[in-house]
């Protein structure tokens, strides 16, 4: 029954791809004929023209971090498994690939300049100020909880932690052979693919045990965060072909292996659907409307997407065919990762010693997920332990792209706000996007009843419900760049209304709730300010109707 029920939403993702996304190409006119930024903005560093396979490995570990597993498995073991496949299929198939493809295809327009310069343009300078503040913000959101997260990961899997470093030191060599001894690609996949995977074993026989760090403030987890910290800033300033392509092209296969091992083993492991399909409509991180819906971010629908594809793969996107194959196929795929991490749950008796462990806090979500790729291997022979530190690498791939890539997004996002042009002061920028990470990392968080949380728990709901408000932003300022183009953009107004009521509700119930941390409040409630102001700015602009060019469409 878990086989048919995964096909089923895997079928209807697929369906969603081919048929939506041929509409947007028509919609948008995608033509290789049109130059992109890649190439008319080439220095180098940033804008690069790169190869398909690569920029889609690139882009897929980018977005989709630890999202589309975390969210899906706190959901599931909520509200049951029900709500959380319905909204994972309807929320990728009519919004997220859309917003994913538009974003891309808007920043490309604009010369690969980010979505915030996009409402610059077509809304207001004192737009994409705010903009550029509220992404600014919500970045931090993301760095505080995969920091936490990848440190967890490490703390608790040694093996994971030295497979990791292995990994990117794969990784440099790999770009070197490829951008500077001109490698074929191909001839470098058969090298180093295969050493990606033996770095998993290899791991498991070396590993980094917590107690071998120094404790800084009392804990390894602590430890790790710094080491990561200065592994992202490092990340940031390098050129984007001696760690960031080669990495995520690396880790794409570990993503892809990831998929195709999960799915054969959910279709040949005869496992049932175990867990209840509907639990409560209040669970204990709170309604299911709104709270579902903002849990579930990556996996369904999420603003971070934009960021990204309007911050570096906008950059290095080599026609605008690409558009489809990149934005809405790696937000697919996103989904069916979703679909994988939701079936660990699936599969779950109420009385297993994972749901207990879960319930009393010794287990994780990405512990949960681990626990069930081990289990999917299983069914092919392969060690189940084998199968677990596999799943927890793929798990750290996800967070360490996602951490390398929104500092450098963060340098982007300032160079932007300041004018700041000179590809020399992104060793400085680099650090103001640190900051404020770095120093969250001291921060101890509590619940509402004053126990000490992990920082990914106590973040994670106001996290989802800002990164979903930035999905109904993004579809705002599409909506005005559509209809300054004379074109009709019904497609985007309906799930920009959604969001909006689903995310502003959602982090009003959590900020009055009272059990963040009064710095996350605050930051919180800014977020929820600027909103307020943007799409005032954002309604004052569609007042002020379409605004074609001469030149059949593109405002300038």
């Amino acid at each position: 029954m878990l086989a048919l029920l995964f096909l089923a939403g895997t079928a209807v993702l697929l369906g969603g791809y081919v048929v939506f996304g041929r509409i947007l190409d028509r919609k948008f006119d995608a033509s290789a004929a049109h130059p992109t930024p890649a190439t008319t903005e080439y220095d180098g560093v940033d804008f690069v023209p790169t190869r398909t396979p690569i920029l889609f490995g690139h882009h897929f570990a980018s977005i989709a971090g630890a999202g589309p597993i975390v969210g899906p498995i706190i959901a599931a073991m909520a509200f049951g498994w029900l709500p959380a496949f319905l909204w994972i299929l309807i929320g990728t198939t009519l919004i997220g690939g859309m917003h994913d493809y538009s974003a891309l295809m808007a920043s490309i327009r604009h010369g690969g300049r980010s979505i915030g310069d996009v409402a610059g343009r077509v809304v207001s300078p004192l737009t994409k100020k705010i903009f550029l503040w509220f992404i600014w913000l919500t970045l931090i959101y993301v760095l505080v909880v995969f920091l936490d997260l990848t440190a967890t990961t490490f703390v608790g899997n040694g093996g994971v932690a030295t497979s990791s470093i292995l990994f990117i030191a794969l990784a440099i060599l790999f770009g070197l052979f490829i951008y500077r001894f001109k490698l074929p690609t191909w001839a470098g996949s058969l090298i180093f693919v295969p050493l990606v995977f033996a770095a998993i074993f290899v791991g498991q026989q070396i590993p980094i045990h917590a107690s071998s760090l120094p404790a800084v403030a009392g804990s390894a987890t602590k430890t790790w965060s710094l080491i990561l910290v200065v592994y992202c800033y490092l990340a940031s300033v390098t050129p984007v072909w001696a760690l960031l392509q080669p990495r995520d092209y690396l880790s794409s296969f570990l993503l892809y292996a990831l998929v195709l091992i999960s799915a054969g083993g959910l279709l040949f492991g005869g496992f049932d659907l175990q867990y209840p399909p509907f639990l409560t409509f209040n669970s204990g991180i709170g309604p299911l409307f709104p709270i579902l819906f903002v849990v579930i971010a990556c996996g369904a629908v999420s603003g971070f997407h934009s960021v990204i594809a309007s911050g570096t793969t906008a950059k290095q996107l080599s026609s605008e065919r690409d558009v489809k194959r990149i934005g809405y196929g790696a937000m697919t795929t996103e989904a069916v990762v979703a679909l994988i991490a939701l079936a660990t749950v699936i599969m779950l008796s109420m009385d297993s010693d994972i749901v207990a462990g879960y319930g009393a806090h010794q287990l994780t979500p990405l512990g949960v997920f681990a626990a069930g790729v081990g289990s999917f291997v299983k069914v092919f022979g392969i060690p189940a332990e084998l199968g677990t530190a596999f799943g927890a690498l793929a798990i750290s791939t996800f967070l360490l792209t996602t951490l390398d890539t929104v500092t450098r997004l963060g340098r982007f996002l300032f160079n932007e706000l300041f004018g700041v042009r000179q590809i020399k002061a992104r060793f400085l920028t680099s650090l103001t996007a640190l900051a404020a990470p770095t120093a969250l990392i001291f921060v101890t968080f509590h619940d509402a009843q004053g126990n000490v949380v992990p920082v990914w728990k106590a973040v994670w709901p106001v996290f989802g419900a800002t990164n979903q408000l930035l999905a109904g932003l993004t579809l705002l300022i599409l909506t005005v760049w559509l209809r300054r183009q004379g074109r009709r953009g019904l497609f985007v107004v309906l799930p920009m209304i959604f969001m909006f009521v689903v995310t502003l509700s959602a982090l009003a119930y959590l900020v009055a709730g009272g059990s963040q941390n009064g710095l996350v409040e605050g930051i919180a409630i800014a977020l929820f300010l600027l909103a307020i102001v943007m799409i005032c700015l954002g309604i004052r602009a569609l007042r002020g109707g379409a605004m074609v060019s001469a030149a059949g469409g593109e405002e300038t």
